[in-house]
C-alpha cells in the first residue's frame, strides 16, 4: 500500500491522484489472477509429492521476489531523491502562512486540520468499509445463500474498490481532495442505508460495490491530502504513522463487527457505518472551517 505513496512523489500535485488512483488499481490484477493461480499452484505441489496447499504461499513468495527484482533494477534514480530535488526548486508551501514548510515532528504535523482529515478520511473510510463487508458473508449464510452467491457479492465489492481507482484519480485531481472526501462519505451513507433493505443478491451486490466505491474515494483522496501536506523530507515518517493508524482502524472494524452483529443483526451493522460516515462528514466541514480561519489569519 505504501507504493501508492512512491507514485505521488515523482508527480506534480496536480497529478498526485491520478497516479495513486493508478497504483490503486493495480490491485484489481491482484484481486482477480491471484484466487485464479490458487488451483494451478496446489496442482504442482501435487505434482511434486509436496502438500498442495503450500503452492499458493510458494507462488506468493516468488512473485514478491519477481516484484522486488523489477523494483531494485528499473526504479531509478529513488524516488525519494528526485522529489528532493524538485522541492528544492519548487518549496511546498504552507496553506495558512504561505511560507514554505520545514521538517516538521509528528506531534506538530498531526495537528494540521488537513492531515487529520486526511488521516480521518483513510481510517474512517477503512473502518467503515471492514465493519460491514467482513460481516456479509454470515449475514448471507443466515439468510440461506450459497458460497457463489457471497462470491459473486465480494466480487462485486472488490470491483467498488479497485476497478474505478483510474477514473477516482482524475476526478480527485479536477475536483479537489475535499470535495471527493465528502462524495466518499456520502457514497458510504448510501450503502450503510441500502445493506439493511433485503437481503437479496442484486441488493447486496449494489451495496457492497458502493461500500468499496465509498472506500476508493476516501482512500485515494484522503492519501493525495495527506502527500499534498507534507515535505519530502518528513512524508516517510508520517505516511508510515497514518498507515498505523489506518491498520489499526481495520482490526477495530474486523473484531468489532461480530459484536455489534450478534446484538443487533445487520441493521446495528448499517447504523454504526451511518453513524461513522456521518462523523466523517462533520470532521471534514470542521478541518475546512479551520483551516479557512487560518488562512483569512494568515492573509491579515
Amino acid at each position: 500500500e505504501q507504493t501508492r505513496y512512491v507514485a505521488a512523489e515523482v508527480h506534480p500535485i496536480e497529478r498526485r491522484a491520478k497516479m495513486m488512483g493508478i497504483v490503486v488499481f493495480a490491485g484489481t490484477i491482484g484481486a482477480v489472477v491471484g484466487p485464479l493461480l490458487v488451483a494451478p499452484s496446489s496442482k504442482l505441489m501435487g505434482l511434486w509429492e509436496i502438500n498442495e496447499q503450500i503452492g499458493p504461499f510458494l507462488l506468493a513468495a516468488v512473485l514478491n521476489l519477481l516484484g522486488l527484482i523489477l523494483i531494485f533494477t528499473f526504479l531509478r534514480p529513488d524516488p525519494k531523491a528526485i522529489s528532493l530535488a524538485d522541492e528544492a526548486q519548487q518549496p511546498v508551501l504552507d496553506s495558512a502562512t504561505h511560507e514554505p514548510l520545514v521538517k516538521r515532528p509528528l506531534a506538530q504535523i498531526f495537528s494540521e486540520p488537513m492531515v487529520l482529515l486526511a488521516v480521518a478520511s483513510m481510517a474512517i473510510g477503512q473502518l467503515v468499509m471492514t465493519l460491514i463487508m467482513v460481516i456479509t458473508p454470515l449475514h448471507m449464510n443466515h439468510n440461506a445463500h450459497s458460497t457463489e452467491d457471497i462470491s459473486l457479492v465480494i466480487m462485486a465489492h472488490t470491483l467498488g474498490m479497485f476497478g474505478l481507482s483510474g477514473v477516482t484519480g482524475w476526478l480527485i485531481d479536477r475536483y479537489g481532495r475535499i470535495v471527493m472526501i465528502v462524495a466518499g462519505s456520502l457514497v458510504l451513507v448510501t450503502s450503510a442505508l441500502l445493506t439493511p433493505v433485503s437481503p437479496s443478491v442484486p441488493m447486496l451486490a449494489l451495496a457492497l460495490f458502493l461500500l468499496g466505491l465509498g472506500w476508493n474515494f476516501c482512500f485515494v483522496a484522503g492519501s493525495s491530502l495527506l502527500s499534498d501536506s507534507l515535505v519530502a523530507s518528513e512524508r516517510g515518517r508520517a505516511q508510515g504513522a497514518s498507515e498505523v493508524v489506518v491498520a489499526l482502524s481495520s482490526g477495530a472494524g474486523s473484531l468489532g463487527t461480530g459484536a455489534v452483529f450478534a446484538a443487533g443483526g445487520i441493521i446495528a451493522i448499517s447504523a454504526a457505518g451511518l453513524a461513522f460516515a456521518l462523523g466523517l462528514i462533520a470532521i471534514t466541514i470542521w478541518s475546512t472551517m479551520i483551516r479557512s480561519t487560518a488562512v483569512a489569519g494568515g492573509s491579515s
